[in-house]
C-alpha cells in the first residue's frame, strides 16, 4: 500500500496532487494545514506534540495515504512510514499564477473575499519561499527530500503532467 508524502511551496499544487493520488489509488488523504494551526487570530502554530499526536492517529486508521503540506517538521514524523516522497518544486512564479486563480478554500477562509483579502501576503510569502530558513522553505524541503530514504521525484513543472 502506498503512503506518499507531497510537499512543496504555497501553490505548487499539493492539494490538487494528493487529491488525485488519492482518488486513483483509494488512499486517505490529510492536509496538514487543518492540524498545524491553532483557530487563533493571529494565527499560532500549534504545539508540535499535538501536531504530531493527530498524524499518528490519522496514520493508524488508515493503511495507504497520501499527507501533504510545506511543514516540514510534521511531514518528518510521517517519513519512518512514508513509501515515497514528492517534492513539488515549482517555479515561484508558476505558485503564484496558481496562488490567483486557487478556488475559494471554505476550510480556510470564511467567505472568496475574505481569501481575496489574504492574495497579496500570501504572494509575498511565496516569493520569500527560497529566502526562508524554516520548516517552510526551500531549505527545509531539499533537507527533507534529500535525506527520503525510500522512492523520491523531484517535480519541476506542473502536477498536470506527473504519471502517477
Amino acid at each position: 500500500m502506498q503512503r506518499i508524502l507531497v510537499f512543496g511551496n504555497s501553490g505548487s499544487g499539493k492539494t490538487t496532487l494528493a487529491a488525485r493520488l488519492c482518488d486513483e489509488q483509494g488512499l486517505a488523504h490529510l492536509d496538514l494545514d487543518e492540524l498545524a494551526w491553532l483557530p487563533t487570530v493571529p494565527p499560532e502554530r500549534r504545539p508540535l506534540a499535538e501536531s504530531g499526536q493527530a498524524i499518528r492517529e490519522f496514520i493508524t486508521a488508515h493503511d495507504g495515504w497520501v499527507i501533504e503540506g510545506c511543514y516540514a517538521d510534521l511531514l518528518g514524523l510521517a517519513v519512518p512510514l512514508a513509501t515515497e516522497a514528492i517534492f513539488l518544486n515549482l517555479p515561484v512564479a508558476q505558485c503564484q499564477a496558481n496562488a490567483r486563480r486557487r478556488p475559494w478554500e471554505p476550510h480556510k477562509y470564511s467567505s472568496p473575499a475574505a481569501q481575496d483579502a489574504n492574495l497579496a501576503m500570501l504572494l509575498d510569502w511565496i516569493a520569500d519561499y527560497p529566502e526562508r530558513d524554516d520548516v517552510l522553505s526551500l531549505r527545509a524541503h531539499r533537507r527533507l527530500f534529500e535525506a527520503f530514504p525510500g522512492r523520491k521525484r523531484e517535480l519541476t513543472e506542473s502536477v498536470d503532467r506527473l504519471v502517477c
